[in-house]
């Protein structure tokens, strides 16, 4: 197989399962990050077939990618979120195809069909998605990705502009996510999203500078 997806994952035991037996569905070979998590994930991945990699500690995105990468070898490599909704394997073999057949650096799945709120989300702000495909070597060689947090897909997308890259952005029909307030319970969700996209504007405003 050319590629392998690879699924950073905290506390997400309720839908980690399911994405993972999708993806091995695809027939990729599957590397889950367990980012410190306090649940069942590493579990639960395990039981569904992936090779599990445990920090002992939270990390954040990047950092769980970064361990996650030292798994994978195969040339391509799929990052997947954890708390996908909806996913089929097709979805996998049209982010791959672009980038396997040199039409692309990187491509980025974009939620359509799935869910009014997350729709809406990924209208406003498709770069930020973690649904992404592109060359292990490239994703590698990402400056900074090893401190990445909440602005990971952020820097993944400056970087490939930086870089001259072909970014495809790629609908994903009928698939959606998980929100932050359906897993936190409301007010604890509003607040965490809300530090998640201060550290998204933090990142953003310390490029332009």
């Amino acid at each position: 197989m050319e590629a392998t997806v690879l699924i950073p994952a905290y506390n997400e035991e309720a839908t980690i399962r399911q994405v993972v037996q999708v993806a091995k569905g695809a027939g990729f070979p599957v590397v889950v990050a367990d980012d410190g998590s306090r649940d069942s994930t590493a579990a639960e991945a395990a039981r569904a077939g992936a090779e599990v990699v445990r920090l002992p500690e939270n990390r954040g995105k990047g950092g769980a990618i970064a361990q996650g990468l030292t798994r994978v070898e195969t040339p391509f490599v799929l990052l997947l979120d954890a708390d996908l909704l909806g996913l089929r394997p097709e979805h996998l073999l049209s982010l791959l195809a672009p980038v396997v057949e040199g039409k692309a650096e990187m491509t980025v799945g974009v939620f359509q069909g799935g869910r009014l709120s997350t729709d809406l989300a990924m209208r406003l702000t498709p770069f930020l998605s973690g649904q992404r495909a592109l060359r292990t070597q490239d994703l590698r060689q990402v400056p900074g990705l090893e401190g990445a947090r909440y602005d990971l897909e952020l820097l993944l997308t400056r970087h490939a502009k930086r870089q001259g890259w072909r970014v495809r952005y790629l609908p994903l029909p009928g698939v959606s996510q998980v929100m932050k307030e359906e897993k936190r319970g409301f007010l604890p969700g509003f607040l965490h999203r809300l530090r998640m996209y201060w550290e998204i504007a933090r990142y953003y405003l310390r490029a332009l500078v």
